[in-house]
């Protein structure tokens, strides 16, 4: 008799134990590079993304009896990587939205595969305008985009940072820029330009590097007869932080603007606090940190992790957007999903209401200008772009 009591109370703990391994969840996809020379940014993201999902479920069940879940895939920054991440996401029926990618040229061929499904993608920080204008109503990001960034990094140039330049009377701006040939190093750079010559830069020239190339002593050493005011380069911070080091080694004097992929501290420790002194970058959004509606987060987040990243905000803005739309659903249903991001109004984000238009971009555009002093970065002021 003691012994059926026994394995009948051990049934019922097995049974127990089993029911709990298979509560029944709800996925949130995340995607961004989560190993490799971009790993500090996608780090960054995913702590952010974390910290929204931990508190959602603090909350209480984001759908009935549901737990939410994030599963974090990594796409090295690579398209192909990205294809892949975004198929296995699509796969899992659990997954009822994506936050992710990283990189505008990870995030474009991502976000068909996405749009085939049905499955509503969130970028936090892609900012090619193309992406947007694909007609895909799946897609939605939190940034501002390269052809506002672009031609507010070129005002600064122009009408600022050229102006402090000692330059022969009635001289132009002299400008060469430099892109890493990526769908969002190319597309910014090529804003830059159109904004540049319209307001009368001389362009001595526009070049492409390679992502994971380290030596660029012979193109800079090339560009130093040139004699330009200022060098231009869209693309991401490992290379910019070369760039930056290797400017000053070859004794290239100019003024240096990067676009926001610069924008993460390891840059000014790779390129050295006395190289990057002084340089300029602009950014998708202005300081976090002077936002009142973003207060709680940045408190939170660097509580737990230290200094926020760059795209921290905009990671953890896209999350809790991405939830609010499950939970809206009632329904375990991506359908039901993306048919409730369309009906989003006046969301209150950190960066205040938020809305987005007809093609997924929202309609809070801040461009910011950080300046490099003491080793840190410094914000200089909101941007205009027009």
């Amino acid at each position: 008799m003691r012994f059926a009591v026994v394995c009948s109370l051990l049934g019922m703990l097995i049974a127990q134990v089993g029911c709990s391994r298979s509560e029944p969840v709800v996925k949130i996809g995340f995607v961004a590079p989560l190993t490799g020379d971009q790993a500090p940014h996608g780090e960054d993201m995913l702590r952010a993304a974390e910290l929204a999902v931990e508190q959602a479920n603090a909350e209480g069940p984001v759908l009935p009896g549901h737990r939410l879940q994030l599963l974090a895939l990594d796409d090295q920054r690579s398209p192909t990587q990205a294809v892949a991440a975004a198929k296995k996401l699509v796969a899992d029926r659990d997954v009822l939205a994506v936050v992710g990618h990283l990189n505008s040229s990870c995030t474009m061929p991502a976000s068909a595969i996405y749009h085939q499904a049905g499955l509503v993608q969130i970028s936090p920080i892609s900012s090619n305008p193309q992406i947007s204008r694909q007609g895909f109503d799946t897609f939605y990001r939190t940034c501002a985009t390269d052809d506002l960034q672009g031609p507010a990094a070129a005002i600064f140039a122009i009408r600022e940072l050229c102006a402090t330049r000692p330059r022969r009377e009635f001289r132009s701006c002299r400008v060469f820029i430099l892109d890493d040939m990526t769908t969002y190093g190319r597309g910014l750079a090529n804003e830059f330009k159109k904004k540049a010559k319209a307001l009368g830069a001389e362009l001595l020239g526009h070049e492409g590097i390679t992502q994971g190339d380290k030596d660029f002593a012979p193109l800079l050493t090339k560009l130093k007869p040139l004699e330009p005011d200022l060098l231009y380069f869209a693309g991401m911070f490992p290379e910019g932080a070369l760039l930056i080091k290797q400017s000053q080694e070859v004794g290239l004097s100019c003024q240096f603007l990067g676009g926001d992929g610069l924008f993460d501290p390891v840059l000014i420790e790779l390129a050295t606090p006395r190289a990057a002194e002084g340089i300029s970058i602009t950014t998708i959004g202005s300081d976090v940190h002077e936002i009142p509606t973003a207060q709680a987060f940045v408190r939170e987040y660097e509580s737990r992790y230290g200094p926020i990243g760059a795209y921290s905000a905009y990671a953890y803005e896209a999350t809790r957007i991405a939830i609010w739309a499950i939970q809206e659903a009632s329904l375990k249903d991506r359908a039901a999903v993306l048919a409730v991001m369309k009906t989003l109004k006046d969301y209150p984000g950190l960066f205040g209401l938020q809305n987005f238009d007809e093609k997924g971009d929202t309609l809070i555009r801040d461009i910011g200008i950080f300046t490099v002093k003491g080793g840190r970065f410094h914000f200089v002021k909101t941007a205009t772009w027009d």
